[in-house]
């Protein structure tokens, strides 16, 4: 009996190279070097070994990739390249180590609708605004002004990339449109 590895069928094959290019990408945001990634996981993952699923040259097993994001402190989905038809595909990194993009218009939340979005979604997003107001202290109840730093913050909450965050928060139906009338809300 050999222990050779199987011979993979080039779609597998081409498949190892973007998960490489993933698990690249998120090294490289970390800023670590392949040393510095196996001193992290405590040579659990050997520079050489990590090189080679990077460069596409080894298949990682699921319980390693499991464990690799655990030691890059990243969701384990991260680690694994987008189906070109994936409509999110675009949308679910989002590089926190770069500087935020500029929004152009103001951004508020309608918070009355914020309570209609289900899912778990609607739960983050609800959690999340609710910090906001607390950190604030604005506890209007109507509409929540959103600040660029809050905009990135729920971009990955509602799956977005930041530039498109405005976007899907309208498409959902949480922006606020017109003035906004404070005081106690209308029943």
């Amino acid at each position: 009996m050999s222990n050779a590895e199987p011979e993979l069928d080039p779609e597998a094959i081409d498949y190892a190279r973007k998960v490489g290019e993933r698990l690249r990408a998120i090294r490289r945001q970390k800023r670590l070097s392949l040393q510095d990634a196996e001193e992290l996981s405590e040579q659990e993952f050997k520079a050489s070994v990590l090189g080679a699923y990077e460069r596409g040259e080894r298949a990682i097993s699921v319980p390693r990739l499991h464990r690799l994001a655990s030691v890059y402190q990243v969701p384990v989905d991260q680690l694994l390249p987008r189906d070109e038809n994936d409509p999110r595909r675009d949308g679910l990194v989002v590089d926190l180590t770069q500087p935020p993009g500029t929004t152009t218009r103001k951004v508020v939340l309608d918070l009355t609708r914020i309570e209609e979005v289900g899912g778990p979604t609607g739960e983050m997003l609800r959690r999340y605004v609710a910090m906001i107001q607390v950190q604030r202290q604005d506890f209007n109840g109507r509409v929540l002004t959103i600040r660029r730093d809050d905009l990135r913050a729920i971009a990955c909450i509602i799956d977005a990339p930041t530039e498109r965050a405005v976007e899907r928060l309208d498409q959902i139906g949480v922006l606020f449109h017109g003035t906004p009338v404070l005081g106690p809300v209308p029943r």
